[in-house]
């Protein structure tokens, strides 16, 4: 597999899944995406809280998901499938913790009546 590469985004085998990503940082497209559509942050914010960042990496980046819509759209889902898959081989440390609260807690005021 070659090495794709713009100004901003890169695709480098190895480097962030193969994903398109921005040069220079382990940033993927599909993160700037998400932060922009889903999470309503304006290219400034996303700036303002990656400050390694350049507005033109970020406007870059949303190009580049424009012109690869279903491409990026797969990789999304894909990750979204990949996070529920783990979540659900992997119990919560807190929900285990809260479960056995609550377990304790009911047989001891079982035990009080």
């Amino acid at each position: 597999m070659q090495s794709i590469s713009t100004e901003h985004i890169s695709i480098t085998p190895g480097m962030c899944g193969g994903k398109p990503h921005i040069k220079g940082h382990r940033i993927r497209v599909q993160d700037i995406v998400i932060w922009h559509e889903q999470m309503k942050m304006s290219p400034d914010e996303i700036v303002y809280h990656y400050p390694s960042l350049t507005l033109g990496d970020v406007y870059a980046a949303l190009a580049y998901y424009h012109d690869n819509l279903d491409e990026i759209r797969q990789q999304i889902r894909d990750s979204e499938v990949y996070v529920q898959e783990l979540a659900a081989k992997t119990p919560s440390i807190l929900e285990r913790k809260l479960k056995l609260i609550d377990v304790t807690t009911t047989a001891k005021f079982k035990q009080n009546l």
